[in-house]
Order: structure tokens, then sequence, then C-alpha cells
């Protein structure tokens, strides 16, 4: 990856940037916040970064963004790390945002020294007092004028621990009258008396990410910074940090459009909320958007990427369909996974004119889209397992599967007849049914040439792998959480059915060896995974078929 010649309106930028000779290579970064895990959202900033690196034979850094020590944690430091590289995009060098701080502070010293930045003492709500709004100016601090020498003084001051929290900011002195507000005399940085994951205890100011950001990508060498459209207000203020602190060469940010996918909430607060409330099992609950939790449902980082690309890279706002997802992945699959076969509403059928000890194996192509995965030898006996939806008492028109008296092609094996309904007597049930099987058709045409229609997949009752299937549904039922209504919140859209276990199921004997993690096309039902949790379930990743047609 990349392996074709990749092109958005990005990819165009760094051409002419390269041609121009404005740059002569190309370093790009991921820069997460270490307070939550990776989603779907976080793969089109990693793909695209990733790629424009690679395809211009640049270098990828993974940054950690770890300037807010209040909701950071080492559990995502080594899940993001993870998940990169589970998708391939191994990053070239990694660091941290924190290694920065004594960088960040020279630099916040050398505004005030240049009489660009200033110690204010405005409180959170006064600061927005003055801040202003979209349709009237802000008001100047009362303590913009501070001199050099008071600023440095309380600045130092502040480091060494001598106010509570947020006492006193360090604020950029720019323009309280701009119509931009993020560059009304922006907060650079915080009081924040708490312990950091990688400093400890040596700081008690932080820088924050305005700030911080393009210091770091200056430092690392950073040519496109790269990042969503959210922080399209804040390039001013980038430039402003760069221009003002000189820096040269100096990187330049771009935005784009972030990936926005249907029935999805990517908000890592309300995400942490479910985890931490049990409503989820975990970050890698197979219903969330996160990467650990696509991983275990059974996605390929390949069919991720496809999909990031599918969707687009744009400037604007647009609303992707999950089925474009679920369609790169059963594309993949189709091509890729092992077919197996599985019975998940087993009803039992016997064999009549079938020895009981013996045992006969049919030899079945493990994919017919791929000639190089071979064969595999399928048990067959007496007693049989097959899907209760594949037989009918009384069967609806067009009904091709199992009826009374009817016959139908088992999967790689014989024609069987349904001679006899077993029934529970006490309630009327169907338990089982006793068949016949045309033990002279194998798997070929029937001698006679009498045409048999239905087709259906089984498991040998005696080498059955008693296992437990999971069936997955969108988490929310709202299309697109954009559009929410002020009086809801996003537990009024959970979908209270969006898992679904199959205790009783029966798989062939061959899915007894496979590892967890491992996906494979179970006859007729879809794709599957095994789960690297509970290792007796099987998690299916996608139906076989939908009726959307991706673009």
């Amino acid at each position: 990856m990349p392996e074709e010649h990749i092109t958005h309106f990005i990819s165009e930028i760094i051409e002419d940037d390269l041609k121009s000779g404005r740059e002569d290579h190309v370093h790009t970064r991921f820069p997460p916040e270490p307070n939550g895990y990776l989603h779907i959202g976080s793969a089109k900033a990693i793909w695209i970064n990733y790629t424009m690196a690679r395809q211009y034979g640049g270098e990828f850094n993974l940054r950690y963004d770890d300037t807010n020590p209040s909701k950071e944690d080492m559990e995502y430091v080594r899940a993001i790390e993870e998940d990169l590289r589970w998708l391939g995009a191994v990053p070239d060098h990694i660091f941290y945002g924190s290694d920065y701080f004594e960088k960040c502070y020279e630099y916040a010293e050398k505004l005030i020294l240049d009489g660009k930045a200033f110690v204010c003492d405005l409180t959170a709500d006064e600061l927005r007092e003055y801040r202003g709004t979209l349709t009237e100016p802000g008001r100047e601090s009362p303590y913009r004028n501070r001199s050099v020498e008071e600023n440095l003084d309380l600045f130092r001051r502040m480091r060494a621990g001598e106010f509570p929290d947020g006492a006193k900011t360090l604020r950029a002195k720019i323009d309280m009258q701009s119509p931009n507000i993020t560059l009304r005399d922006p907060a650079i940085y915080r009081i924040l008396h708490a312990s950091h994951h990688r400093q400890g205890d040596k700081w008690c100011i932080y820088p924050l990410y305005d700030f911080a950001h393009p210091i770091q990508d200056a430092t690392e060498g950073i040519t496109h910074s790269l990042c969503s459209l959210e922080f399209r207000n804040n390039r001013p203020l980038y430039d402003w940090v760069c221009d003002n602190l000189g820096f040269n060469p100096r990187p330049h940010q771009y935005e784009f459009a972030r990936l926005n996918v249907t029935n999805t909430v990517m908000s890592k607060r309300y995400l942490r909320k479910l985890v931490e409330t049990g409503l989820v099992d975990g970050w890698d609950d197979p219903r969330l958007p996160t990467i650990c939790a696509l991983r275990r449902r059974g996605y390929t980082p390949s069919s991720i990427f496809e999909f990031v690309r599918r969707a687009g890279v744009a400037k604007v706002y647009s609303l992707v369909d999950i089925r474009l997802l679920e369609a790169c992945v059963r594309e993949e699959l189709n091509r890729t996974a092992p077919r197996r076969m599985a019975v998940t509403n087993p009803l039992h059928v016997t064999i009549t004119n079938f020895p009981e000890d013996k045992t006969e194996y049919f030899s079945v192509v493990n994919n017919p889209e791929d000639e190089s995965a071979g064969r595999r030898d399928v048990p067959f006996t007496r007693e049989l397992w097959i899907e209760r939806e594949d037989f009918a008492e009384v069967p609806p028109p067009k009904f091709q599967r199992l009826r009374p008296g009817g016959e139908v092609r088992l999967m790689g094996g014989y024609i069987i007849r349904c001679d006899e309904v077993i029934h529970d007597p006490d309630t009327g049930r169907v338990t089982g049914l006793l068949c016949s099987a045309d033990l002279v058709s194998g798997n070929g045409a029937p001698s006679d040439g009498r045409k048999v229609r239905g087709t259906i997949h089984w498991v040998s009752a005696k080498y059955a792998v008693p296992a437990r299937v999971r069936h997955y549904d969108k988490l929310f039922t709202i299309e697109n959480v954009n559009e929410m209504p002020e009086d809801k919140t996003y537990d009024d859209y959970l979908n209270i059915d969006s898992v679904v276990e199959l205790a009783d199921c029966k798989l062939e004997p061959s899915l007894a060896d496979s590892n967890p993690g491992d996906r494979f096309q179970f006859a007729r039902l879809g794709y599957y995974c095994r789960d690297t949790k509970d290792t007796d379930v099987f998690n299916r990743i996608v139906s076989l078929k939908d009726s959307y047609k991706p673009q």
C-alpha cells in the first residue's frame, strides 16, 4: 500500500508543492490523543497521511498528542500503535507530544519576550464573555498590557506551581477584533496540577493543542499537516504560531472532510460511557466502530482502507452508507475466505438406508473463487443436522428445500428424500426427520435424470463441533446522528436487538482446528470469524448478500 497511484485534492497539492520546489520531500503524521481507542473515522486520517507519505517516497510519523494528562492513559497509547500496525500503516517514527514540553515552554517565553504573549487572570467564564461572538467583537483583557518582565515572572511562577488550577492562563496577543474567534487572544498555556502518564509530576502547566501542534510539526520536519475540517478555523492560528516563532522551513496545514458513517456514533466520550456502564463488551465489542472492534468482528485491514478509498477524500461534509463498508469486506472474503458448513438452528435427520457404523467422506472445494485453496474431506454419517428453516411440513409457494415426500441435494453429497416426520407428542413440534438417500447419486446427477432443484447444507451429527454464533445488527437505529433532534440523546436510539446469540450451533469438524480471528464463509449463511475472546463463538462479519449496490 499504496499499490496504485491515488489521486485526490491533497495529492494534487503535494504534487504542486514538489513541482514548484516549495517542498523537496513529503513528511506526514497521524497525531491522535491517547484518550480512547481509534475508530473507523480515524482510519481515514491514517490512510490519507500514510498513503501520501508512501506514494511520494516520504516519511510517516505516529505522534501521540498527549498534552492533556487528565484524560490520557497508557492503555490507549498501546492500543493506538497496535491498531496502526494491524492496519498496515507502520510508522517510520513514533513521537510523543509530551517530549516537546520543554521546547514548547521555551517558545512560549520567546513570545513573551517578543511582546506577543501575556499572562491573563480572567476566569474561564470571563474569558468566554470577553471573547465576544460571531457577530460581536471581543474585548481586550485588562491584563493584556502587562510588561514583559511581569509576564515572564508570572509565567515562571506558573511553572513553579505557585497558582491553583484555572487561576491564570498564558494567551497569545493577536487581535480581539478578528472575525475569526480563534484569533482573539487565544489561550496557549493553562495550569493543571495533574500527574502525566509519561512525565509524572514534572509539569503543572500544559500547552494547548493549537500552540503545541505546529511546534511539534515543525520540530519533526512535517511538510504537510493533514487534518479534518473542524480544524479549518484553527489554521490561521497554526500559521501565526509558525510565523511568529520563525519556523523555516515550516509545515502547512490542509483540511479534509471527516468520515461520517450511517448508524454510527464516533464520539469517544459516548463510546467510553457505553464501555464503562457495561452496555457493550469492552472497546472491542463487535458492534462498536472502533478499529479493535472491527478487527474482533472479522473485518480485514484492506477492506477498511478500501472503504475509506471508495468513500473519497473531499472538502465537504458527506454521509457514507455503512453498507459500503460491508460490501468491501464481502467482496474481499468472497475471494479469500474458505467455505465451511455450519448449522445454526439444527433439526435432526436420520438417513435410514445408511449403515449406523459407517463414515463416508465427500471431497468438497474449499473456495470456488480460488483454485489454490484446494479441497477438504467432509464426513457423512447416518445421523445429520440440517437447518430447521430448510424443512417445511406445509411448504410455501416456490419452496425448493425439503418437504414430506420431497427431495433435496445435500451440498457436496447425496440426494435425500423425506419419508417421515417425527413430532414431539406433547407440543407437536417437529423434532426429527427420517430420510432415505439416493446412494448411487454421490455428488453428481441422479442416474434416472430426474431434476432436484434444492441444495442445502448439513453437518454430521457424530462429528459436529458445538459452538455459539453471534449475529450483529447496527448499534444505533438513527441513520444520521448529526441530525438528531435537540431533545434526544444517543441513548434514545440504541438498538436493543443489536446482537443475537444462537447457542446450539453445529459446525463441521474442520472448524475445530481454526484459530481465533480466522475467517470463513459459512455456506448459505454469511461470513464469520472465530472470536478472539470467546473462542467457542463465531461472529458474523457480514451476510452473503445485500441489496445495496456500491457505486
